[in-house]
C-alpha cells in the first residue's frame, strides 16, 4: 500500500501510565505530606506540653523552680544549661513563648526533618552554655532563647540553600518575627536579652553548619541531553542525537522518508 507523503509508524517512548495510576500517585504523595504534618505537629505540641506541665507543677505543689534556671558562671547553675527553657516567670511569659516555640519547631520538622532534631539540640545547648558564660549575674528562665535559635535557622537556612520554597519560609518568618531583632539589645533590664543574642548565634551557627545538609534545591536537568532524556526520546538513528519530535499519550510518530515508487509494496 503507497503513502503519497509519509509513512507513520508509532513508537513507544515511555511505558504508559494510565490516569488511574498517576492520581494514585497523587493520592499517594498527599498522604505522605499530611503525615510529616502530623508528626511536626505532635513533637511540637509535645515540646510545649512539657513547658505547661512544668508550670502547672510548680502551680499546684508550690515547687520552687529557681533551681532549675540559669545562674551564669556558678556551678548551681550548670543544671541551668538544660533546665532554662523548661522555667517560666509567669503565665504571660509561657505563653508569649509558647506560641512561637509551637510554630516555629514545627516548621523546622516539616521543612528540615533531615537535621531538624540535631538543629534544636544544638540550639539549646549552645544557647544555655553562651548564657551562663557571657551573661549578667542575674537568674535566667524561659524559652525565648530557643525560640530566637530556631527563628534565626528559618531566616537564614533558606537562602543559604538557594530554595525557592525554603526562602519563602524565610521570608515570612522575617516578615512575623523580625521585630525580635530588638530583643537582642539590653534596652530592658528585666528582659535577658543575653538568652536572646545567644540563641540568635546559635541558629545562624547550625544554618552555617547544616547548610549542605537536609533539603537541598532540585536540579531539574543538568544539561540538554539529559533534558531530552527524561522526555523518554529515542536516539535518533542516523545522527546518534536525541529526536525531538512530538510524542503524545507515550506514544511517538516517526516520519520515514517517501519510498520511490518503483518499488514493490507488500
Amino acid at each position: 500500500m503507497e503513502d503519497n507523503e509519509h509513512t507513520k509508524v508509532p513508537l513507544s517512548s515511555r511505558p504508559y501510565r494510565p490516569s488511574t495510576l498517576i492520581n494514585q500517585d497523587i493520592k499517594d504523595e498527599i498522604a505522605v505530606e499530611r503525615r510529616k504534618v502530623i508528626f511536626s505537629a505532635i513533637f511540637a505540641g509535645a515540646l510545649v506540653a512539657v513547658l505547661w506541665i512544668v508550670k502547672l507543677y510548680e502551680y499546684v505543689f508550690h515547687w520552687n523552680t529557681r533551681m532549675m534556671g540559669l545562674r551564669p558562671r556558678s556551678s548551681e547553675g550548670l543544671l541551668g544549661i538544660l533546665t532554662e527553657p523548661l522555667v517560666h516567670g509567669d503565665m504571660n511569659h509561657l505563653i508569649s513563648n509558647s506560641v512561637p516555640l509551637f510554630l516555629l519547631m514545627m516548621a523546622i520538622i516539616y521543612f528540615y526533618r533531615g537535621v531538624a532534631f540535631r538543629v534544636f539540640g544544638w540550639i539549646w545547648i549552645l544557647t544555655g552554655i553562651g548564657v551562663w558564660i557571657f551573661a549578667r549575674g542575674h537568674l535566667h528562665i524561659g524559652a525565648s532563647g530557643v525560640v530566637y535559635g530556631l527563628a534565626t535557622f528559618l531566616a537564614f537556612s533558606g537562602f543559604m540553600r538557594n530554595d525557592t520554597r525554603l526562602m519563602s519560609i524565610s521570608l515570612l518568618v522575617v516578615f512575623l518575627y523580625g521585630g525580635m531583632v530588638w530583643g537582642v539589645l539590653p534596652l530592658f533590664q528585666h528582659i535577658s536579652w543575653e538568652s536572646h543574642l545567644m540563641g540568635a548565634l546559635a541558629g545562624v551557627f547550625c544554618a552555617i553548619k547544616y547548610r549542605h545538609e537536609g533539603p537541598q534545591q532540585k536540579k531539574y536537568f543538568e544539561d540538554e541531553d539529559d533534558e531530552e532524556e527524561s522526555f523518554g526520546l529515542p536516539p535518533d538513528e542516523n545522527s546518534g542525537t536525541h529526536s525531538t519530535l512530538p510524542h503524545y499519550g507515550g506514544i511517538q510518530y516517526h516520519y520515514l522518508p517517501k519510498e520511490d515508487k518503483n518499488e514493490s509494496k507488500s
